[in-house]
Order: C-alpha cells, then structure tokens, then sequence
C-alpha cells in the first residue's frame, strides 16, 4: 500500500499547492488530470507489476515490480516540477506579503517531496537492509508540518476558500496515514492510528468551520462591494450636486447684484416723477381742473406703486447678498406699533376700514431690535392686511407671550399679532405665502396690487432681529391673523 500512499500524497500536495497559491479551486479538467494519473497506482497494486515476490524472512518484500519502482517515483518528480511551477508562477504576480508565504510554504512542501521520493527510490534500489532510508522522509515530514503551523501563527495563513481547508486537512491525514507503512512497533501504532482519528475529527470541525465562515465572509464581502459601489454613486452624484451648487450660487450672487443695479437705476426716475407730480398738484404751475387733479392722483399712486417695488428689491438684494446690517437697540413694541398705526391710518380710512391699535392689559417689556427695520416689517404685514379687507378692519395686538404653543419662541418672548377681517387664507397657500413673489390666488378679486415681496422681506427682517414669524387662518372669509414673535431683553 506504499505506493497507493505515496501516489496520494504526490496529488493531495499539488492540489494543495495550486489552493494555497491561486486561492481558488483548480479546474475541472485538472482534476480529471490528478484523477487519471492515480489511477495506475490503484489498477497496478494488485498485480505483480507491484510487488512480484513476497517473503515474510525479508520485511515481506523481496522485489518491486515495474510500477512500484518507476512509476510511483515518476509520478512523484513530475508533481515536484509541477508544484516548483506553480510556485514560481505566484511568486511573480504576488505582492511582497504573499511573496514571503509563497517562498516559505514552497521550501517546506518542495524539500518533503524530494526526501519522499528520493529515499524511497534509493532505497528500491539498494533493496536489501536499505529501507531504514526511507524513514529520513519523516524528518521532512515533520519539518513541513512545522512549516504550516509558522505560517499559520506568523501570517494567519491559508485564510482561503473551503478547498483549501480540506487540501490541508487530507493532506495531514494522508501523512499521518502513511506512517503505517513504516512502524512496526504496536505501541506506536496505536498511537498514530489515535492521531489519525484525531486529525479526522478536528479535521472534519475545522472544515465545517472555515465552510460557516467562508459563506459569512462571502456574503459580506458581496454587502461591502454593494456598499462601496453605491458609496461611489453617491459620491459621483455628490460631486456633480456641488458643482451644480457652486454655479448655482454664483448665478445667485450674479442675479443679485442685477436686481440691485436695476433697482439702483430705477429709484431715480420714480422719485423725480412724484416730486414733480406734488408740485402740480399743490399749483405750483398753474390751477388744474377737477379732471386734471384725478389723472394726477392716478400717477402719484402708480408711482408710489413702483417706488415700493424699487425700495422692496433693494432690500431683498441688501439681505441676499449680507450688505445689510442689524443695529440693535432696546425698543418698545407697543410705541412702534402706535407708530404705524398713525402712518398707515390714512390708507385704511380710504378703504373704509378701521385700523386700531389694542393696548395689552398687562406690562409689555422692551425687546432689543434693529427699531427702523422693525418698523417696515410690522408696516409691511398691516398694509398687506388692508389690502386683502373689504370690510371690517385690522387691529394690532402687543403683549407677553407665555410660551405654551408649539411655534412660541423657547425663550421670553413677546408676541405681536396683526389680525384682519379679510378674505381669509386656505390652508394649501399659508406655507407659501412668505416666499419670494408670492401672492394668494384671490388677488384678483379684490384687484389688490402688490410686489409679492412684502412678506417675504417681514420674514427676513423678524429673523434677522432674531424672531419668528407665521401665518394663521380659520379659512376661507374668516380673516387672518401675523403673528411676529421676539425674544424679550
């Protein structure tokens, strides 16, 4: 049975080897390959053309036939080539780490080959008291398994697919086996049959491990090509949204600084417009007739139309583009509401509606506001209520909030609420309307001019002075209410 052993050992370690260096299963034809060149040593052990004599005076053995002697040691120096081969090969193509496992792995499984083949073939040839020889091989045997364990422990080899796993572990087995073939004392076989079963067991676990970690490890590295591959793509796209960010913000900053030339160039005409217009209306050149005098209305309202838009634009392009500066100084809301009040009275009288300021019954504390822009904030939300009242009026309402609403402010505040008895705003519209150019789809009812700018400049003003702003509504006819709240002192 020697050289069934050693036909085995020969094609395991190959098999072995290919694992170890390609980290992959050999092909299906190479193993066809390793399949056809053992089957000799299984058809030949029979037959005399393994062993033709027998003599229990002479270890059992008196002669080797042609296949024991030639083909056994053939087939074990061209594995030996074979396995240099691919050695070599692997070498080559590996980074420095893999290089030093190759060369290390290919001294030891190279060298135990040759002693294998090499005494056995000397030792065939001598015949008589010379196969004492062939027990050298077990010293390189065990040079080898020393070898894997190094390996194993310095670079956590064989860290492959479960093909390399069994390779390894029939490998041992066969070794361990082929012991048997040389010990003659019964105590040392019992102990080597012990190892046999014991590499079979743990052998059999080990495989059934790598196998457990091996798929873990293949789904995961699928998860983390996945994972990467989708990192890629949004990285792709996170590059090309930064890009489309930054000529973005340049148009921005470019559309910007227009508004603010244009609106630069048309603050001048407008201007010269009413200031002549006044000074027809007063008689400055001449009486004008009734006729006259109500053309003249038409174009000083027209033009304070566009003086508004003009001074609207600027601000918006002043807050855009961070030229506009908050000087905060302590400022009595209810004082500031007062005053607006007496500069919008007229507008609302001329409507017919009633514009009131409603003093708070309990003490209304200072806030530290910017007091100028604050004021056209406030201006700008009670001359959108006039507009959007056909009947009734808009009250102002000052005082300190308590905080228990989920929009109030976290801290102290004060709450200024602006309510009408206009049209009212349906829900859908109400996030909206605080947006640059947005006006309520039932303007055109009421004929209501506007920029869609005033709220949209209040907005920036409350937050620039640190506040929050917001829209109420019960719908539809039921009036509306703003409501400006800033943080106390």
């Amino acid at each position: 049975f020697f050289g069934l052993f050693f036909s085995l050992i020969c094609i395991f370690s190959f098999y072995f080897t290919y694992a170890f260096v390609n980290k992959k299963d050999l092909a299906n034809l190479a193993k066809m390959i390793l399949v056809l060149l053992f089957l000799p040593a299984l058809l030949f052990l029979p037959t005399r053309y393994n062993i033709p004599e027998f003599s229990l005076d002479f270890c059992g053995v008196t002669d080797e036939g042609f296949y024991y002697v030639n083909y056994c040691y053939i087939l074990g120096l061209i594995i030996f080539i074979l396995n240099l081969i691919v050695l070599i090969k692997g070498y080559l193509r590996s980074d420095y780490t893999f290089r030093k496992q190759i060369l290390i792995f290919g001294i030891g499984i190279e060298f135990f080959l040759l002693s294998f083949f090499t005494t056995g073939f000397i030792a065939s040839m001598l015949m008589e008291n010379s196969y004492n020889i062939e027990f050298i091989s077990l010293f390189f045997m065990t040079f080898f398994m020393g070898i894997l364990a190094y390996m194993i422990v310095r670079f956590k080899a064989f860290d492959i697919k479960l093909i390399g796993a069994q390779a390894l572990v029939v490998t041992l087995f066969i070794l361990i086996a082929a012991q048997f073939a040389f010990i003659q004392n019964p105590t040392n076989k019992i102990l080597n049959f012990i190892a046999l079963v014991l590499i079979s067991v743990f052998g059999y676990i080990l495989v059934r491990s790598v196998k457990r970690e091996i798929a873990q490890r293949e789904a995961l590295a699928v998860a983390n090509e996945e994972i990467s591959e989708r990192k890629n793509q949004l990285q792709k796209i996170s590059d090309h949204l930064a890009v489309a960010n930054d000529k973005l913000k340049e148009l921005d900053t470019a559309k910007t600084e227009f508004v603010s030339i244009v609106a630069h160039q048309l603050q001048g005409p407008p201007t010269t417009v009413k200031g002549y217009s006044m000074l027809l209306s007063d008689g400055s050149y001449g009486e004008m007739t009734l006729e006259q005098k109500d053309i003249l209305q038409k174009i000083l309202k027209a033009n304070e139309q566009q003086i508004e838009f003009v001074n609207d634009l600027l601000n918006v392009s002043r807050m855009e583009s961070g030229r506009i500066n908050f000087v905060f100084e302590p400022c009595s809301l209810e004082e500031l509401c007062k005053e607006v009040v007496d500069n919008v009275f007229v507008k609302a009288k001329d409507k017919g509606l009633y514009l009131e300021y409603v003093k708070s019954n309990s003490f209304v504390p200072s806030v530290n506001v910017d007091k100028s822009k604050m004021k056209e904030a406030i201006t700008n939300l009670v001359d959108n209520a006039i507009k959007y009242t056909k009947k009734g009026g808009v009250s102002i309402l000052v005082r300190a909030c308590e905080g228990k609403t989920e929009k109030c402010l976290s801290q102290p505040h004060i709450r200024l609420t602006v309510s009408d008895t206009g049209i009212g705003i349906p829900q859908s519209e109400i996030p909206h309307l605080f947006s640059k150019f947005s006006r309520g789809k039932d303007i055109k009812r009421l004929n209501a001019g506007g920029t869609g700018l005033g709220l949209y400049v209040a907005k920036m003003i409350v937050e620039g002075n640190k506040g929050s702003v917001w829209i109420e509504s019960d719908g539809d006819g039921k009036g509306s209410r703003f409501i400006i709240e800033l943080p106390i002192n």
